[in-house]
C-alpha cells in the first residue's frame, strides 16, 4: 500500500519551495496543464508515502483547525538542520493547540496555512 495525500493550493510554487528547501522532500514526480490541473508529489526516496499538491483556475478552498497536523518524525541531526533553515528562512514556531506537541515538537505553518509537526520522539516509544 502507498499513500499520498493530496491537496489543492494557490501557491503551488511556494509551496515545492517550502516542502524541498525548509522541509527537505524530494519532487518525486511533477505534471503541468492537465486538464487545467498543474502539480507537484513530494516525498522522500524510498518511502511509500507522497504530498501532492495541486492548482487549477479554481481557487483552493480550505477548512482545517489547529489540531489538523502532518507530523514529520526526524532523527535528531536532520530535525536540527531543519530548524536551522526554519530560523534562517524567518518561519515563527508557534505554539501548538495540544500541549503535547509543545513539550515534544515543533509547529510551523506551510504557505497555506497548515500546521507542520517536526519530532524526534515517536508515539510508540514514549
Amino acid at each position: 500500500m502507498k499513500l499520498r495525500i493530496a491537496r489543492h493550493t494557490d501557491n503551488l510554487d511556494r509551496m515545492i519551495e517550502f516542502y524541498k528547501n525548509i522541509l527537505g522532500l524530494d519532487l518525486m514526480g511533477e505534471f503541468k496543464d492537465h486538464d487545467e490541473y498543474s502539480g507537484v508529489f513530494l516525498g522522500k526516496t524510498g518511502m511509500n508515502w507522497e504530498l501532492e499538491f495541486t492548482s487549477s483556475p479554481n481557487p483552493a478552498k480550505h477548512d482545517f483547525d489547529e489540531d489538523d497536523l502532518l507530523v514529520f518524525y526526524h532523527n535528531t541531526e536532520d530535525l536540527l538542520k531543519i530548524k536551522s533553515k526554519i530560523i534562517e528562512s524567518r518561519i515563527p514556531i508557534k505554539k501548538a493547540k495540544n500541549p503535547y506537541w509543545n513539550q515534544n515538537g515543533l509547529l510551523i505553518h506551510d504557505p497555506d496555512g497548515f500546521g507542520i509537526i517536526l519530532t524526534t520522539k515517536k508515539i510508540n516509544n514514549e
